[in-house]
């Protein structure tokens, strides 16, 4: 199952479960679109993988699978991707 993980790394710019505005990799890395697109490039720092849109869990589904609080902040990765 997703973490669905609640911000950006790059930026750190909150991203909420039902954010259609969130990137991840097969990974999980998880990133905003703008971050994704003007940064990034479409691929993740970390594995060089394809960022795509992260599904959005139904509301009804996230009191019993809940998002990730871990929150995941690297600018230093994204900015040697600028």
């Amino acid at each position: 199952m997703l973490e669905l993980r609640p911000n950006c790394e790059c930026c750190d710019r909150d991203l909420p479960p039902e954010s259609s505005e969130a990137r991840i990799c097969s990974f999980e890395c998880t990133y905003c679109s703008d971050c994704a697109d003007t940064h990034l490039n479409g691929h993740c720092p970390n594995c060089q993988g394809e960022l795509v849109r992260r599904p959005i869990r139904p509301a009804a589904k996230l009191p019993a699978n809940p998002p990730s609080s871990l929150r995941v902040h690297n600018p230093a990765g994204c900015a040697a991707h600028t």
